[in-house]
Order: C-alpha cells, then structure tokens, then sequence
C-alpha cells in the first residue's frame, strides 16, 4: 500500500520562508526548537547504509542516548527444508551479524543497492527489527531523520517512506554528507578561534559502500547543484578486485564477504611500501595471493572519480570561499580508510594547481557521524517540516 505523505512541501525539504529569506536552512544556529505535542517524542538519526546502518535515539529534549546501534544492513531468510534447531529459536528470519553468522543456513538478501531501497520486503522487515531494537513506551511518537544519498530521486524516497511507514510517525529525508558534516561537528569548541567549523565551509566526501557522496556544505541546506552522488564506491572497488583476482588466479573462487574483507585489510592508493599479499582459503589450503596490482587499481579507480567530482564542486563555489575550502576537504565513511587515500587526493589537487589543499579524515568514529548529524538535525527541527507517514 502506498504512503500517505503529509508535508508542508513535497519537493523541497526546507520552505524559503523559514531560512533567512535565502531559500536555504540555516544550520549555523545551535538552539534546539520544542517539538509542538502533547505526546512523548523519541527522535532517531538513521543512516540507512547499503553494507552498515546506524541508529542513534534519544527522548526529545535530552541529549542522553536512549539507542545506539551499528548493524550490517543484510537481512537472512530461513532455506526451505532446513533441520530443526540449526537456526537460533528456530528464526524465519535474521538480521544483520547474526544473518551473516547463520549465512550457511539462510538466504541472504540486501534491502539496500548503490544506497537506495531495491527489495522493497526485505527493507521493510530490516526496518521493523530495527524498531524492535528501541524501547518504546505506549504512546510515544517516534520522529527520525533518514540520511538519504545526495540527489536522490522523489521515487527513491518514497521508497524510503514506504520501508518506514507505520514504523516511524515522521520523518526527513536529508542528504548523507550534509548530515555527516553536521554529526562531525564539535558544538563545544565553536568559540575557539583555532577550531575549523566543518559546517561553515567545507567539502563532504562521504565514501559507503553503494554510494560515494560529495557535497558543500556552507552553513546552509545546500542546493541539487552543490552535492553529487556517484554509484561507484566500497561495493564497486569489491568487483574491480574480484575481476583483479580472477584474471590473475583463475582457479581461485571467492566469495563476496571474502573479497570485502581482503578490500578493507589491504586497500591502498598510490605507491605500497612492498607487495600486498592476502591469505584465503582454495580447496581447504591456505594459499596466499599478491593483490598488490589488483588492489591498486581498483582503488586507483575510485579516487579518480573522486577527484573528477571534487573538481566539479570546486568550480560551483563562490569565488569568494573557495581558498578557505580548499582548506577543509574531509573524507568519511568506511571507504575514507583506504591508505593513503587523503595524501593522494591533495597531492593530486595540490599537482593541478590548487592553492594549499588540506584533505583530512573524520577518523575512527566513521560509522556514526550521518547518524549522529540526523539525531542532531532531529532536535533542531520545527514541526512544519516533518512528514508524517501513515500506511
């Protein structure tokens, strides 16, 4: 059944009238806005990945978590026939670590491709494990901001509010990198003058594993021109090393999970310090292969379409702040740990000319900032720009 979409504007996320009268969402300003209901509210920020999702909860109007979990997105559905007892409880169906565990036994099915819904079923039960996850008292209304990638399309989202629908009371729907900005920020540091505000003015490369999204972000909800999403990221690197490895080791048949993990033990960019040698297991022999050639270039190749993107962005920029942008070029997601890929990057931009290049990584904590930035931006919302979703 379709969604029921209850909006003040449908085709744009903030109404003009409400940001300054720039037509853009100031998001500068720190204050928290009371949400206008008599019922209790538990607001979620939800990165929806297409390998990992987050979910961070909290009761309105307070800052103490209430849920805070990390979950492959993957969804595991019982073989037909299987042997009583194998799968825990006897489940029809698993999610996330466990399904990945029990994957011998399952059918396994991801709700998410290139960052958008493509099994509507499967994501609507993923999303309902993940309601299950939050302790809910009767009669609370549960209102989340959903990172979406940038630019997605008003069918993609639908397909989001549909997952959703009967699950979430409201929603907003915002672009990753955007949120992933606001998440990275430091609220306590804002008056150090030495602090770099990633909000003020800087550029967003948000690296999943079905999407690399890049946007501007300058203290405002950027328009479709300041932010690109490409389907080349963690997932498509993945097939460019299997095809690596197979033309150099033709007898040698991996699987998809294995391939992920020699990827994320081994990536690189530029030039190794020696080879790359990764161990896995042919016809119950350890064998160890030399990646080292496949590796790099499946890596080489999303930092080119990096770059091309980064080019793409720059030149939108006022004039005006682009020297100080230039400054601020930050790499997140799980594909920011890539070796190296910071260093080339500004060596590659700093070889083209461009004036004094910083890129930098958000860190370890990668995985929770588009969650943390859509918990954030949940608290700062006012209530005409909540969707109300119903079945």
């Amino acid at each position: 059944m379709k969604t029921a979409v209850l909006t003040p504007s449908t085709h744009r996320l903030f109404k003009p009238q409400e940001v300054n009268g720039k037509g853009r969402f100031d998001i500068c300003a720190t204050n928290s806005h009371s949400l206008a209901t008599e019922r209790a509210v538990l607001q979620l920020g939800f990165d929806w990945g297409t390998n990992k999702s987050c979910l961070k909860a909290a009761c309105g109007g307070s800052y103490e978590l209430a849920g805070d979990h990390i979950i492959p997105t993957v969804v595991g559905y019982a073989k037909d026939g299987i042997v009583e007892g194998l799968l825990p409880d006897n489940a029809g169906v698993l999610f996330g670590a466990e399904a990945i565990r029990q994957r011998l036994h399952l059918n396994l099915v991801q709700p998410m491709v290139d960052g958008v819904i493509r099994d509507a079923a499967a994501a609507r039960d993923f999303a309902r494990h993940l309601r299950s996850l939050l302790d809910v008292p009767a009669g609370t209304e549960v209102r989340a901001v959903i990172g979406v990638p940038a630019n997605a399309s008003a069918s993609e989202r639908e397909s989001i509010r549909e997952a959703v629908a009967g699950l979430f009371d409201r929603v907003i729907l915002i672009p990753e990198p955007f949120l992933a900005a606001l998440g990275f920020r430091e609220e306590a540091r804002l008056t150090d003058p030495a602090y770099v505000d990633p909000v003020r003015n800087s550029l967003f490369i948000d690296i999943g594993g079905g999407t690399t999204d890049l946007c501007l972000v300058q203290g405002y909800f950027p328009t479709a021109e300041e932010q690109v999403s490409m389907p080349f990221a963690g997932d498509k690197v993945d097939e460019l090393l299997l095809a690596g490895i197979r033309k150099t080791y033709p007898d040698c048949a991996l699987t998809p999970f294995k391939v992920r993990e020699l990827k994320e033990q081994n990536s690189f960019v530029g030039t190794p310090s020696g080879a790359v040698i990764g161990s896995v297991m042919v016809n119950g022999k350890l064998r160890k292969l030399d990646l080292t050639e496949a590796l790099g270039q499946a890596c080489g190749a999303l930092l080119e379409q990096i770059l091309v993107r980064v080019r793409q962005l720059i030149a939108q920029a006022s004039p005006d702040s682009v020297g100080q942008l230039l400054q601020n070029i930050i790499l997140t997601g799980g594909g920011s740990r890539i070796c190296g890929l910071d260093t080339e990057l500004q060596r590659l931009l700093t070889a083209e000319g461009y004036e004094q290049p910083c890129v930098r990584r958000t860190g370890d904590r990668y995985q929770e900032f588009v969650a943390l930035g859509a918990l954030k931006a949940a608290r700062q919302a006012r209530e005409n720009q909540w969707q109300q979703v119903v079945k």
